[in-house]
């Protein structure tokens, strides 16, 4: 019985640290670019899109289809970038645990 009130600590400390992953994770932002810089998009990284930064250099009423592909492409890499860094801090939480696939945080 001792070691079930141990692994029952061990698991309310481990999901403490996850809630404090997810807050802090929820206050970090990273970029997304494209066309060089022109269009920047800013994302959380719990997947919300904060910001769209665009260079008026590349707004040309003739072609918006290229703005637009310039917007998507930032937005895409930022949440891609966002999703990754989500899921390494998540990653060092599951560290040694040997946990088995698709149970990992």
């Amino acid at each position: 019985m001792a070691g079930l009130g141990k692994f029952l600590k061990q698991a309310q400390k481990m999901q403490e640290q996850v809630q404090r992953v997810q807050a802090e994770l929820a206050q970090r932002e990273v970029e997304g670019s494209a066309g060089g810089g022109a269009v920047k998009a800013i994302a959380r990284c719990d997947g919300t899109l904060t910001a769209i930064k665009i260079d008026p250099k590349v707004v040309d009423p003739q072609d918006v289809e290229m703005l637009e592909d310039l917007v998507l492409g930032a937005v895409v890499n930022a949440l891609e970038t966002a999703k990754k860094t989500q899921a390494d801090e998540m990653s060092k939480l599951t560290a040694g645990l040997n946990l088995p696939p698709g149970l990992g945080l």
